[in-house]
């Protein structure tokens, strides 16, 4: 395989950690970054950087015929609160970027895709506590739908033109390093950052909304090991149930009181919170667990605890 990796949407709340982890892993000029505007100053003077539009097929091609790139990570998105405004831009962006890169996949100009799902797919109908690989999903956001049709495009590109195209589907996700892009999930990361700075904190979601959430690390490392796996493993070509913790806001929040007991949170429930119940409690990731060999690190309690940490 040749060793280049592109990461496209590297300025992303994802795309920034795992740009580091992968330039820590393989070197800096092997992993090409990517995204429509510059990233912070650290992203940018660590290695190669490529103003790049997904949705630009001449573009991304001409990137990936330079670089000479092997592998692609397509983490460009536009994520479900803010897709759920821009719904027609959002389809545009999700759809074309994805497309693009599978059919480099299907030309041969690429050997290995990693596009991201989500908990998204899932739907109001969908069995809440863990919620199974295979099931009824009826998404009902813009940003679900163009998820749920992105696996059903990755399977086909797998089955009809050996295109090899791996995917999980990520729960909610916390990163002290990068604040989040528009997500239904963000406040889970929102959330430490107004404790820290002392402040109450206005939740979007009701105190008892249960979701599936994952600390960052644990979600690259999913990435990276899925990505690492011997072809034959990865059973799934759609998208992979990917789990770690469920928790409510009322549940993160007296998680912070135990170290801030100060910390108050009110709970203003808007139109985010019809896009929470649509989606699972938590989430049956067995097959990831058996097909290669996934487990998660990071419980509420330890996440808790290295937010703080980092934030203080």
């Amino acid at each position: 395989m040749k060793h280049t990796i592109l990461i496209i949407g590297a300025c992303g709340q994802i795309g920034t950690e795992l740009t580091f982890n992968l330039r820590q892993k393989y070197g800096s000029d092997k992993v090409i970054a990517s995204d429509i505007r510059e990233g912070s100053e650290d992203l940018m003077h660590s290695g190669p950087f490529e103003i790049l539009d997904a949705t630009d097929y001449d573009a991304l091609e001409e990137v990936v015929a330079y670089y000479e790139v092997g592998e692609v990570y397509l983490m460009a998105a536009m994520l479900s609160a803010t897709a759920e405004k821009f719904p027609e831009r959002a389809w545009n962006l999700n759809m074309n970027s994805l497309f693009n890169v599978l059919n480099l996949g299907k030309e041969k100009k690429v050997e290995r895709i990693f596009w991201p799902s989500s908990i998204a797919v899932f739907g109001p109908n969908t069995p809440k506590d863990q919620t199974p690989q295979h099931t009824m999903m009826e998404p009902s956001t813009v940003y679900g739908i163009s998820k749920l049709s992105g696996e059903r495009w990755c399977e086909y590109y797998f089955k009809k033109f050996g295109v090899d195209v791996r995917s999980v589907r990520y729960p909610g996700l916390i990163s002290w390093k990068t604040m989040p892009g528009g997500g239904t999930t963000d406040y889970a990361v929102e959330i430490y950052h107004e404790a820290v700075a002392g402040n109450t904190f206005n939740c979007f979601l009701k105190g008892d909304t249960k979701l599936p959430m994952m600390y960052m690390e644990d979600a690259i490392r999913a990435t990276l090991e899925l990505m690492e796996a011997d072809a034959e493993k990865i059973r799934i070509r759609s998208s992979y149930n990917l789990a770690a913790m469920s928790f409510t806001p009322k549940e993160i929040a007296q998680s912070i009181q135990q170290r801030f007991p100060d910390f108050k949170v009110v709970y203003e429930p808007d139109y985010r919170q019809a896009i929470a119940d649509s989606w699972p409690n938590s989430i049956d990731d067995s097959l990831a667990r058996k097909d290669w060999g996934w487990t998660p690190e990071f419980d509420l309690e330890k996440t808790t605890g290295e937010m703080l940490a980092h934030l203080s």
